[in-house]
């Protein structure tokens, strides 16, 4: 039975964390990845994105984009792909108030009884964009990354 468990837990791993990976973005784009040329290919994999490369080679590359922006412009629209970070941040404990909670002692058999303070941790979630890629006319014209 526990063994049973362990496949299990095993696959559903796999299928959950294989589903957004390099090898199922090119596969799904196969028409795409199949015409680049191997250094292309490479660079790809890489998660290298540069001037002139189509939205279907930026997926290839790193995925959908978090959040999707077009832009009006004097000269045409742009397409802007925006890849986030997210994390929580850990900002403390709220305090809730006090359990009263009883011991007895075992040798004595005197019960005390003292007041236990409830805390729960507070965490905010945040984000934070790490790469936009700008098209204009379905390629690539700006790739903007945050230098860590």
């Amino acid at each position: 039975m526990r063994f049973i468990s362990l496949i299990t837990l095993v696959l559903t791993v796999t299928l959950l964390t294989g589903c957004n990976t390099f090898e199922r973005r090119a596969q799904k784009k196969a028409d795409v990845f199949a015409s680049l040329p191997p250094e292309t290919k490479a660079r790809l994999e890489n998660k290298v994105i540069q001037i002139g490369d189509s939205p279907d080679m930026v997926y290839i590359a790193v995925g959908h984009p978090d959040e999707k922006k077009a832009t009006a412009t004097a000269s045409g629209e742009t397409l802007t792909w925006i890849y986030n970070r997210y994390w929580q941040e850990y900002r403390g404990e709220a305090y809730g108030g006090f359990i009263r909670r009883t011991a007895t002692n075992p040798t004595t058999g005197v019960t005390t009884t003292y007041l236990e303070p409830v805390t729960r941790p507070i965490y905010v979630d945040r984000e934070q964009p790490v790469m936009r890629v700008t098209f204009v006319n379905g390629k690539v014209s700006v790739v903007e990354q945050v230098k860590e």
